[in-house]
């Protein structure tokens, strides 16, 4: 017998259109959190806005104030192109990806040392959901990464970033290695974060003056790119105990983003 074909997850068909270029394409935001995130977002294009009754009463007061006209439905009849196992709640908008500008625009140094993340082919929404929540969290001033070979925005990522998709600049740029040069030409220090490094983390960032930090991580596996690697000023892995440590490419995000933010003078946090 032939095998039975699988039908593709959502957030896999939506970064394989992503790869292939073009003009983005509008997407679902489920369940009541990320409904509301979105509903409170001016910068975010909603298109349609799909509740219960019983979300609709949770959400009457976002609902109002963004001016959305809601389109009421029965429970049994939430037919919507979401993947079977998400959890809705009874709420999904259709929304368009956020446009948060430049590189130059968001990354500039205005007084400030501000910390940003680079994300090398790091494709799992859940990864990029929980590197934002955690660079929300440390005052990252943008997640940059390459349009190609990551993860676009999908319900699954924003139900795992908890809100912080409508608030931390996520960038998805032409070319992650002129990004990262231009970050060199604006001031920043670049470190590639790497299991196999000589120095860890501290040891890397005693050394340095106040100065702006970027970040720089690989996908699970594979790894940083060699390009990658080479356009980093340093390379560091992050202190562990014992012989050997591995950490998911979102815990060493956020491990990373702490290392970094509590060296900060109080007040210096990036806006």
């Amino acid at each position: 017998m032939a095998p039975r074909n699988k039908k593709k997850p959502l957030w896999v068909v939506e970064k394989e259109k992503a790869q292939k270029g073009g003009p983005p394409d509008g997407f679902w935001l489920f369940g009541l959190h990320a409904v509301r995130d979105a509903l409170r977002n001016p910068m975010r294009e909603k298109r349609r806005l799909v509740v219960t009754r019983n979300a609709h009463d949770k959400l009457a007061e976002d609902i109002a104030a963004s001016g959305i006209t809601p389109e009421l439905t029965e429970p049994r009849d939430f037919k919507l192109p979401l993947d079977p196992q998400s959890v809705h709640q009874g709420a999904a908008v259709e929304v368009m990806p956020l446009v948060w500008g430049s590189v130059s625009e968001i990354c500039a140094i205005r007084g400030d040392a501000p910390l940003v993340l680079l994300l090398d082919r790091v494709t799992d929404p859940h990864n990029v959901g929980a590197i934002l929540r955690s660079a929300e969290v440390f005052g990252a001033r943008a997640v940059i990464a390459p349009q190609r070979h990551s993860a676009p925005e999908t319900g699954a990522l924003a139900k795992t970033a908890s809100g912080a998709l409508e608030r931390q600049p996520y960038l998805r740029i032409g070319n992650l290695a002129n990004a990262m040069r231009a970050l060199k030409e604006m001031g920043y220090f670049l470190i590639a974060l790497d299991g196999e490094a000589d120095e860890t983390l501290d040891q890397v960032l005693d050394k340095l003056p106040p100065v702006a930090i970027a970040l720089v991580l690989g996908a699970e596996g594979p790894g940083l790119r060699h390009l990658t690697r080479e356009t980093c000023h340093a390379t560091a892995r992050i202190r562990f105990a014992g012989d050997f440590g591995s950490l998911n490419v979102s815990n060493a995000a956020a491990v990373g983003l702490y290392e970094v933010a509590r060296r900060r003078v109080p007040g210096d946090q990036a806006g």
